[in-house]
């Protein structure tokens, strides 16, 4: 396979939280239809509700290879190995190209289990990915321009690429997955605020989120730095940089750093207790 066209058929095994967002996102993207997804899971029955979407549903990952060119990995760290061995008799080199979702388990790795031939891609999306906004992070390490062409433009699909380094794809776990939770926490905590100086929850929420919104647009738009958009924010003895000086003080961004820090650490060590890339 060496390209991406609207009749690839793409399986999605292990169906749990981020399967399931990277299916509601290529079912959004209108760029496949549903019976070309098909979605495995252990518990099958908590995929009824994806089921009446039209998608496929499949107990047995073996058959869910059969029918597929592209095949998602999107199982738990401590599963991966199982899964691997369970497929392997179905991969086809010159047919299959395996994307791996799963967090600190390396290409090499993959192929130790699955085969040497088999085209493996490593990626790293986030839960946005449902509403196509997903930062996806990619690796190849030798697997073929083709094979990560197909797979950049299937997440291209669902928000933004980044090809990178395999090296770095902990780092960027940590900050481009696990980051939608901390910036999440930084949308409810600023609702929060705005509740204690009078607004109704909704409303507060609602301004927050949408803060955060044209924060973030105003970056990837521009291609600016974050404090070239604050400066024009913070006027002198202004109350935009009263607050910002506060929360430098009680250690906003120290805090972020070693929180992304933490997930760093404990994301490598997911897979099995060794340490990856």
């Amino acid at each position: 396979m060496n390209k991406l066209n609207k009749d690839s058929c793409i399986s999605i095994l292990g169906a749990g939280n981020i399967g399931m967002s990277i299916a509601r996102g290529l079912l959004g993207s209108q760029r496949f239809q549903p019976e070309n997804i098909c979605l495995t899971r252990r518990r099958i029955k908590l995929l009824s509700r994806m089921q009446e979407t039209g998608v496929r549903i499949e107990k047995e990952n073996q058959k869910a290879v059969e029918a597929s060119e592209i095949i998602i990995i999107a199982v738990e760290p401590q599963q991966a190995d199982g899964l691997l061995r369970e497929i392997k008799p179905v991969l086809q080199p010159d047919r299959h190209i395996l994307i791996s979702v799963v967090t600190g388990v390396k290409i090499d790795q993959i192929k130790q289990i699955a085969g040497e031939k088999i085209k493996v891609i490593r990626a790293m999306p986030n839960i946005a990915i449902s509403v196509g906004e997903s930062m996806t992070c990619l690796t190849a390490n030798g697997a073929g321009e083709d094979s990560l062409e197909v797979a950049t433009g299937l997440f291209d699909l669902l928000g933004r690429t980044l090809i990178i380094n395999e090296d770095e794809m902990i780092a960027a776990t940590a900050i481009g997955a696990c980051g939608v939770a901390f910036f999440l926490r930084a949308i409810r905590a600023a609702s929060q605020g705005g509740i204690e100086i009078g607004l109704q929850s909704e409303h507060a929420l609602t301004i927050a989120t949408q803060a955060a919104k044209g924060a973030a647009s105003l970056l990837l738009s521009a291609g600016s730095h974050p404090e070239q958009e604050i400066d024009k924010v913070t006027t002198p003895k202004g109350c935009t940089i009263a607050g910002l000086n506060l929360m430098e003080y009680e250690g906003f961004s120290s805090a972020m750093i070693k929180g992304i820090s933490l997930s760093a650490e404990k994301a490598a060590v997911l897979y099995t207790g060794r340490k990856t890339g």
